[in-house]
């Protein structure tokens, strides 16, 4: 599977650690919605959607499997942070 396009949204909390959500795009045809960009303390890094189970513990959604993978998708969507982020304000 090859990622064929990636948006991101900023979150306008100004005071949160929530910086931006992405949508992903594989091979055209299937689309994961609502990773979350989050700065830490070692810098910027990908959340991918999750959901409150009934022992109150938050569990990926849908996730990669393969850390191949999940470094290709960390590095297209903080890739694709980056360039919004540069972009001037209209």
């Amino acid at each position: 599977m090859k990622i064929t396009d990636v948006r991101v949204r900023f979150v306008k909390k100004d005071d949160s650690k929530l910086k931006a959500v992405a949508s992903v795009t594989f091979d055209d045809c299937f689309v994961i919605h609502d990773i979350k960009i989050i700065e830490g303390a070692e810098g910027f890094f990908i959340a991918m959607p999750s959901r409150k189970a009934a022992d109150g513990e938050y569990r990926d959604i849908a996730h990669p499997i393969k850390p191949e993978m999940r470094e290709e998708l960390v590095k297209a969507v903080l890739s694709a942070f980056e360039t919004e982020k540069a972009k001037p304000i209209e």
